[in-house]
């Protein structure tokens, strides 16, 4: 059984009489035991017959009927994460200093979330009875970080001794259960003939394994007392990226599919620019920094067709380092399109360290740091990466309102791509202070 944390008001479940705190038993014949049950029991159904148990009193039953694809309305409570047991010579959990907050130290490894969420897993805890779990419920998708089929290497980067992956691997997809995969690229651990390597090998396994992403390592500047690894060069930048520029040319011919993707950072590091957005085909890997820009040129050129003269004066648009220069050249056209001056603010990253690029780890403290000596205009635009999810709450517990009290002018949280900086700025001209905290 499962306790339900939230009835969502006037849903179809609060209608038929469902109370937060009640025990789910089990959705029509599917017994529950956890949050993937339920999911699991709602596919496909448009009556819904739920077993609950309330304040311990007998068992009772409600049945409602739902519209196509209409939410129930139930929040069930979530489990806590199967804890990771490897030790990766690149974890950036490691990585972080202490003081923050106690959820960002929790290193998950559970094969929920990766169904759920798309969270990537090395399979290194998995046991028989998770295996089974998953081929018997079809648990499909999964995310599976492999980053080497050379067992040493792959122990050596996990920094303990894991099941042999290959077979576990065939196993799954030979139950016919999905993977998208990746690696993290260390120099002198995976890379050149290794990496080939691995990219052959699970290649091997298309179409059951969809997808294969290649994305660079990630240090910080609190790495005291880890192991001396260095960041990805723009030499072995490019040599990946010719190892998978090759790859995809012969998996194209052989299936039609590329297979193979590079994360966008090493398009950066290697200063070559980044292949069309139809090459990225479904954009399997989004999530994962791969195909980003493209898909952020391709939106802002509707973005610029769309837009319309607004009364804004000068506004402030928030990136990282490695972002800034595709974000200027957008908020440049954007700026004389609508007639606003759009100051795009690159934030240094000084608390995980300058080589940390990416916008969404930033934090409070440096964003206000950059606007030390920079006016930041009639308001700030923030992207919605920099958010904990559902909240204004940043990576060190400030919030936007924090921001907002600082700067004495709004701060709005946007959409992380050109038709959220639009919205922003189309919400600005509205001048509504209700929709400009909203």
């Amino acid at each position: 059984m499962i306790k339900i944390d939230q009835v969502m008001p006037d849903s179809p479940a609060d209608i038929a009489g469902v109370e937060s705190g009640d025990q789910l038993l089990a959705v029509g014949t599917r017994t529950v035991t956890d949050i993937v049950d339920y999911f699991l029991a709602l596919e496909g159904q448009s009556t819904l017959s739920l077993l609950l148990q309330r304040n311990n009193a007998p068992p009772f039953e409600v049945q409602f009927e739902l519209e196509e694809e209409e939410d129930p309305g139930l929040v069930p409570e979530h489990p806590d994460p199967t804890r990771c047991g490897n030790n990766c010579i690149f974890c950036f959990v490691h990585q972080l200093p202490k003081g923050l907050r106690r959820t960002l130290y929790v290193k998950d490894e559970d094969y929920r979330f990766s169904w759920l969420y798309g969270s990537y897993v090395t399979l290194g805890n998995i046991n028989e009875v998770d295996l089974q779990r998953i081929i018997a419920d079809q648990l499909s998708p999964l995310y599976v970080s492999v980053h080497a089929t050379n067992e040493d290497v792959r122990c050596r980067l996990l920094g303990k001794e894991v099941p042999p992956i290959l077979p576990q691997l065939e196993r799954l997809t030979a139950a016919g259960i999905e993977l998208h995969t990746q690696i993290v690229l260390c120099p002198e651990f995976n890379e050149g003939d290794v990496l080939q390597q691995t990219i052959d090998d699970l290649a091997a396994f298309w179409p059951n394994i969809i997808s294969l992403a290649v994305v660079p390592l990630g240090l910080t500047r609190h790495r005291a007392h880890l192991p001396d690894l260095q960041p990805v060069s723009q030499g072995l930048a490019r040599e990946t990226l010719d190892i998978i520029g090759r790859t995809q040319q012969r998996q194209l011919q052989k299936t039609g599919s590329h297979f193979v993707f590079a994360a966008d950072e090493l398009y950066l590091r290697a200063g070559v620019d980044f292949p069309l957005i139809e090459d990225y085909e479904e954009l399997w890997q989004y999530e994962n920094g791969v195909g980003m820009i493209p898909l952020f040129r391709r939106e802002a050129e509707e973005v610029l067709l769309d837009a319309g003269a607004l009364e804004v004066g000068t506004v402030s648009l928030v990136t990282g380092a490695s972002f800034a220069s595709e974000l200027k050249g957008f908020a440049t056209r954007l700026g004389t399109r609508v007639g606003v001056n759009i100051q795009v603010v690159e934030v240094e990253n000084r608390f995980f360290g300058s080589s940390v690029t990416v916008t969404g780890l930033l934090t409070g403290a440096d964003i206000l740091a950059a606007f030390e000596n920079i006016d930041p205009g009639d308001a700030v635009l923030l992207p919605d990466v920099l958010f904990n999810d559902g909240d204004n709450l940043l990576l060190d517990d400030l919030r936007l309102e924090d921001l907002e009290r600082q700067l004495k002018i709004p701060v709005l949280r946007i959409s992380s791509d050109p038709w959220g900086v639009l919205d922003g700025l189309e919400r600005l001209d509205a001048n509504d202070i209700e929709i400009l905290q909203g």
